[in-house]
This record gives structure tokens, C-alpha cells and sequence, in this order.
């Protein structure tokens, strides 16, 4: 195993005064609909609004003063970008950000607020990769990955080892997939803390390469992602796929009207923000409530970075 028990326990020990110890809340409304004892992790309410925090908090965090000197470099849209800004800010160095031209104005707003330098380029691979080489090679920069790096992951299975030390005897645990690090951090945290707690995944329709590539045992990559869940466009890397592969029960697709229908429910149930990709969860509880019933169960809501003017409801 690449990432041991004690990289998890000394990532939490690294991050736990730069990040958010978020709360787990309970809704009795959504239990009675789902028939299952339900626990939201709230990665809405952490810094940057998203449990990206800790992944790129731990890698940064764990670097030398010398090694900190020119700065970190990502490529990102969303989420790590800002994350990756903000742990940059906080370690008294420099952050810089390649991101698509047609990124959201809010998005673009937070990354500069953090103090980050941001490269634009076109909104394809090539354009993202070619800037992103520039980049690191002009500052000498140290590239964080936002999903594919061992560090990264241990940071992000820090998540539900704060939900395990609180003491949740959960029968399974939900994370939306994207290109990986939650889920697979998710994975690594349960078999080690929490052993018998199942790790199933949930994924849109439209976006759904985690589930092809765990059906035919090796990396499908995604195919035109027409989905709402912006988050989960992206396909896994191999360090997050091989312990996807090892250690997940089960992967669960939801169509778009299931997330918004999920989304909606959070939003007037729950009374609080959270994103279309974070609600992915909830949609596959919803859809499979037989597999669920009279179960207690995890969720993390990954995240609450929304455009208000733009909600699907």
C-alpha cells in the first residue's frame, strides 16, 4: 500500500491548524424520505468551500522552507485552484494558477483574492497542459496535482478519519468521483479506521468513467461530460484508480434531474448551500433506497461553491 495509516495520521497532524474541523449534521426530514440514518460531512463550510483544502494544504505544508521558495503551480477551474491559492498564501509563498479563459467570474474573483497569479489559456487539455509546462518552467514552481498525488490523497482521507475519531459506527460512506482524491482517500481512511464501513462511490450519468473503468478493471477515460455536477468531469488518475479498484464496494450513476432533485432537497431540508457535484451522494441513496434502508450512512458534502444567479432550480 503506497499510502500507509500513519500518512493519514500525520497529515491530520500537519493540517489540523490550517484547515476546519467541519461539523457532521443530521436531518430527520431526509432520514424519514430515505428510510436510513444520514450523516453530512460538511466540506461546504470549510475554507474555500471545499474539502480540496486538505489535499493541497498537506502537500504544501510538508515541504522544506527551501522547497517552498518558488511557489506552487496547479492547473484547476474550480476548487483546488482556490485551495491551492489559499495553502500557498497561508505558507508565505507564491500560488500560480493556469486555468481556462472561460472560467466563472467567481471563480476567477477568489483565486486573485487568495493573491494567486493566474495563467489563462484555451479550454482543452493540449492548451491547459502546454501553459501549465510554461509555467513550471518559468518559476521553478512545484506542481500540486488535484487528485493524482499521494500527498494529496493522505490529505484528503483526512476527511473521514475526523468523522471515525468522532466515534460514527457508519455501515457505509458516500463520495461523489471525479478524478479521484476524495474517493479513494475516503477508501484508504475506512480500511484503516473504519473497517467495516462499506465505501461506495456515486457518479453522474453523463460524466460516468468511474463506473466503466470499475466494470472493466482498467482507466476509461471521460468522454464529452455534459453534466451538471461540474466537479465530476474529470477522469481518475492511476494512483487514485488502483485504490479505487482495490477497496470500493460499489459505484452508483444518477441522472441529471436526480442530482438537482437532490440538490433541491438539501437546500430546503437542510437549509444550507452546497454544490451540484455534492449532491451526487444523496441522488444514488435516493435512487437505490432498498440497498440503504435502515442504514447509517455517511455523506460528505464535498463542497458549496455556487453561482447563485445560475442555480438549476
Amino acid at each position: 500500500m503506497k499510502i500507509k495509516k500513519k500518512d493519514i495520521i500525520e497529515a491530520q497532524l500537519r493540517i489540523n491548524n490550517i484547515i476546519h474541523q467541519t461539523p457532521v449534521l443530521k436531518n430527520q426530514s431526509i432520514n424519514r424520505i430515505t428510510n436510513t440514518s444520514l450523516f453530512f460531512k460538511c466540506e461546504n463550510f470549510q475554507k474555500v468551500g471545499a474539502f480540496k483544502m486538505r489535499g493541497a494544504s498537506n502537500v504544501i505544508f510538508s515541504k522544506t522552507k527551501k522547497e517552498k521558495e518558488n511557489g506552487f503551480a496547479t492547473h484547476s477551474s474550480g476548487n483546488h485552484a482556490q485551495a491551492v491559492a489559499l495553502a500557498s498564501k497561508l505558507a508565505g509563498t507564491k500560488a500560480h494558477i493556469v486555468m481556462p479563459n472561460n472560467a466563472p467570474e467567481i471563480k476567477k474573483k477568489a483565486v486573485e483574492s487568495y493573491g494567486a497569479k493566474i495563467y489563462y489559456c484555451e479550454n482543452n487539455e493540449k492548451a491547459r497542459d502546454n501553459m501549465c509546462k510554461n509555467v513550471l518552467k518559468k518559476t521553478k514552481s512545484f506542481f500540486v496535482h488535484p487528485y493524482n498525488d499521494y500527498g494529496v490523497i493522505a490529505g484528503q482521507a483526512t476527511c473521514f478519519k475526523e468523522m471515525c475519531d468522532d466515534g460514527y459506527n457508519l455501515d457505509y460512506i458516500i463520495t461523489p468521483v471525479g478524478g479521484g482524491g476524495l474517493a479513494s482517500g475516503t477508501a484508504i481512511s475506512a480500511k484503516y479506521f473504519s473497517p467495516k464501513t462499506k465505501i461506495v462511490l456515486a457518479e453522474p450519468k453523463n460524466a460516468d468513467d468511474a463506473y466503466q473503468s470499475f466494470l472493466k478493471k482498467r482507466i476509461i477515460p471521460v468522454q464529452n461530460p455534459n453534466t451538471i455536477a461540474d466537479g465530476l468531469k474529470t477522469s481518475l488518475g492511476e494512483k487514485t484508480f488502483e485504490i479505487i479498484i482495490k477497496h470500493v464496494e460499489n459505484i452508483i450513476t444518477v441522472s441529471e434531474e436526480e442530482i438537482i432533485s437532490a440538490m433541491k432537497l438539501i437546500w430546503e431540508r437542510m437549509k444550507i448551500i452546497c454544490e451540484p457535484s455534492c449532491s451526487v451522494p444523496l441522488a444514488a441513496v435516493l435512487k437505490q433506497k432498498k440497498t440503504f434502508q435502515n442504514k447509517k450512512i455517511g455523506i460528505i458534502l464535498t463542497g458549496g461553491n455556487v453561482d447563485l444567479k445560475n442555480l438549476p432550480f
